[in-house]
């Protein structure tokens, strides 16, 4: 499949964080030329620069933020893909800066739709939301993409009005200029290289690299976990698809198999399992700011329209993570690890 992007001009907001990182390489593999505009990476160790995938391709330094500084990066470039990716992605976070995580995931989906309306040559577009869009009733099916859309938490409801922003733009303009644009909505996602801070993995393995228990907040929270590059190889099936069909445009939810939905100690088992070493963990419940406690998505629509469907289950996924964290402990190349798990991937 990613015989379509050889050759393709991509620009990818967001691409120096933990999921722009792992696709930057996968379509550097795939032959693409690949812009990207994004705040400059974490402090300290992070996947961006441990898989020197900026030296692959165009990286622009930039906050989404700045309409002008974006407009001159398409008008340069002239990309014929877009896929929008940059966000303040932490519910915590949001927490603590309300009006920073909506100018990002707001104003910054905005000025993003800005761009490509002015930009003729645009052939295919995909915003990334969240599984956490929805009005979460904490009710035991998935949720479908025509359910309400209304996040609790400011990360969460500012991602729902990314959405509604996308379907303005579509509505308004990109339906008579004849761009098709969709929205995907990922569930919880696992990977080497996420060093992110209140995320279960990226705390499992800083816990046992300094040799402690893992401590968990929340065990009996369930999430639609999922690898990286799950939701990544979905978005460039998406880009492909409504290229070629308009009518393949619309919103996705992107998730494991049901079965693959797992509690937050579940999935901690499951680490430990492949860690081996003695690894455990501990409950402290800390549940601090509210996160929803139950979630799952319904992927009917993407598996239907699109052909899309989990590659990986959990205990894949879990240990595809390990071992590139081992890799990581080991101080071996990072970077041949991601390829050749997205070799494996890809061909699975």
């Amino acid at each position: 499949m990613l015989e379509f992007y050889k050759g393709k001009r991509i620009l990818i907001t967001g691409h120096t964080g933990f999921k722009g990182s792992w696709l930057s390489v996968m379509l550097q593999m795939a032959g693409a030329e690949v812009i990207g505009y994004a705040l400059q990476p974490p402090e300290g160790e992070n996947l961006f620069q441990l898989s020197k995938a900026g030296q692959g391709m165009v990286s622009i330094e930039g906050d989404i933020r700045d309409l002008e500084s974006l407009k001159s990066v398409f008008e340069q470039y002239r990309p014929s893909l877009a896929l929008h990716m940059a966000a303040q992605p932490l519910v915590r976070k949001s927490y603590e800066d309300p009006v920073g995580t909506y100018a990002t995931n707001v104003m910054g989906t905005v000025n993003v739709l800005e761009c490509i309306r002015a930009m003729p040559g645009v052939e295919s577009v995909l915003n990334v939301t969240t599984d956490k869009v929805y009005e979460n009733k904490e009710w035991e099916w998935g949720y479908r993409e025509e359910d309400v859309l209304d996040g609790y938490d400011p990360y969460s409801n500012s991602k729902s009005c990314s959405e509604l922003v996308t379907h303005s733009y579509q509505k308004s303009f990109f339906k008579s200029s004849g761009i098709p644009i969709s929205t995907a909505r990922a569930g919880n996602v696992i990977g080497g290289g996420d060093f992110a801070k209140d995320r279960i993995i990226p705390d499992c393995i800083r816990a046992v690299l300094a040799g402690q228990e893992i401590i968990l907040r929340n065990p009996f929270s369930i999430r639609p976990f999922q690898h990286v590059l799950e939701p990544l190889w979905a978005y460039l099936m998406i880009l492909e698809a409504q290229a070629a069909d308009p009518k393949k445009q619309g919103c996705y939810n992107v998730g494991p198999n049901e079965q693959d939905c797992i509690t937050v100690g579940e999935l901690t088992d499951l680490f430990c399992r492949y860690w081996g070493k003695g690894a455990s963990w501990m409950d402290i419940c800390d549940p601090g700011p509210h996160e929803a406690s139950f979630l799952k998505l319904d992927c009917a629509r993407i598996k239907r329209r699109i052909g899309w469907a989990p590659k990986w289950d959990i205990h894949k996924a879990v240990e595809k993570t390990v071992e590139w964290a081992k890799v990581y402990q080991d101080g071996g190349d990072v970077r041949a690890c991601m390829e050749q798990q997205i070799e494996e991937f890809i061909k699975r």
